[in-house]
């Protein structure tokens, strides 16, 4: 079964927009499992123009589901959740100041510096997931750096998933037999949404796991927490 992560960004910049606690990213964080999601993310980044480096350590003492920290593995980085011991850590090559993660590693050229990040927090036992383009030539290398898993970078799928839903999920299928082939967990995640998660799953059966955050916000708008979660619980069992 794929497990949905439900990254909680969004929120914490709805809470910075006015400077109190309205609304509480903890209890989110609770009632989102509580509403069915299996994992909660977070992506905290030097400026804290989102979640805080705060908001961290608070939401470790209670998520009681997977707990999922996403960052530039920089020392600042590392240092937070090699203290917080996430479930998984899942490294991406954004730089600070970049809006949204939008390209996944170059597993070849990064493979020595990935292969020590990857050691030190798998010694610390936090599962690591690396950020990856679906391009064949980075599966290889990203085995052996000995990440545990890979998270594909879905938004190329999400922009080409209207025009041709085939040709779009095409490239992830097949280097998702060669994850399966390499002995790596599968995630995915960016711009997944409503539209065009199922065929997803459906396409790539195998996924370990799913993160979504800004169009499962953007959803609860309209249809409210609990029920948008267990809407996209749904096109992940269809």
């Amino acid at each position: 079964m794929t497990k949905l992560s439900v990254n909680i960004n969004k929120i914490a910049t709805l809470r910075n927009a006015r400077g109190a606690n309205n609304p509480n990213v903890v209890q989110v964080a609770l009632d989102a499992e509580r509403f069915g999601a299996e994992g909660i993310t977070v992506h905290p980044r030097p400026d804290e123009r989102h979640i805080r480096h705060q908001d961290v350590f608070d939401l470790a003492k209670v998520v009681t589901t997977e707990f999922n920290i996403e960052g530039y593995p920089d020392q600042r980085f590392m240092d937070l959740v090699k203290e917080v011991k996430p479930a998984q850590a899942t490294l991406v090559p954004d730089p600070p100041n970049a809006i949204t993660s939008n390209t996944g590693w170059d597993t070849i050229s990064n493979q020595g510096m990935l292969k020590d990040i990857v050691s030190e927090l798998q010694e610390a036992g936090i599962r690591v997931s690396i950020f990856i383009n679906p391009e064949i030539k980075y599966f290889e290398p990203a085995k052996l750096t000995g990440t545990d898993r890979v998270e594909l970078y879905t938004e190329p799928y999400a922009v080409g998933f209207h025009q041709d839903k085939e040709k779009a999920v095409k490239a992830y299928v097949e280097v998702a037999e060669i994850a399966k082939e390499l002995g790596l967990g599968l995630n995915a995640g960016h711009d997944l949404d409503l539209h065009n998660l199922a065929f997803l799953k459906k396409s790539i059966p195998y996924l370990d796991e799913v993160s979504i955050g800004h169009a499962l916000v953007c959803d609860a708008l309209y249809y409210g927490l609990e029920n948008t979660i267990q809407m996209y619980r749904r096109q992940l069992e269809l």
